[in-house]
């Protein structure tokens, strides 16, 4: 495998995401910020931040897959929610879980999270952009 991800000592395990991942590869991959569009781009999960982080994961997901990738080769996440608050975490990790249930992983890379005033369009409430790196 391409990519370690460990925790550090000294580093809080958050259970939610490693804090460092290591890669060794030919292969940088940047995946564009995904929203909750399905295919048709029509958007999924209207004013819900669970369903609408599923369906961000998923897109990641197709996204790797159309390079022969996989979330097991992501060394980072950007997560952007407007009008974030911690009272949102339960909705944002029940949409997480449902992704990765349905992606069969178990994958947990680097992650940032930021609050943002706004996103492309008053519909979405998150955007997920990943990077990976392949063999």
């Amino acid at each position: 495998m391409t990519i370690t991800l460990t925790n550090p000592a000294g580093l809080p395990e958050t259970g939610i995401y490693h804090q460092v991942s290591v890669a060794t590869g030919s292969k940088l991959v940047h995946i564009a910020g995904q929203v909750a569009w399905d295919a048709d781009g029509s958007t999924v999960g209207e004013g819900d931040l669970t369903a609408q982080t599923e369906r961000c994961y998923l897109n990641i997901g197709a996204a790797l897959a159309g390079v022969g990738a996989s979330f097991d080769d992501v060394v980072k996440l950007t997560v952007y929610v407007v009008d974030w608050t911690p009272d949102q975490m339960p909705s944002l990790l029940a949409g997480i879980s449902g992704a990765k249930a349905k992606l069969g992983t178990d994958a947990a890379p680097p992650a940032s999270l930021l609050g943002v005033a706004a996103l492309d369009v008053p519909e979405h409430l998150i955007e997920i952009e990943a990077t990976a790196v392949l063999a």
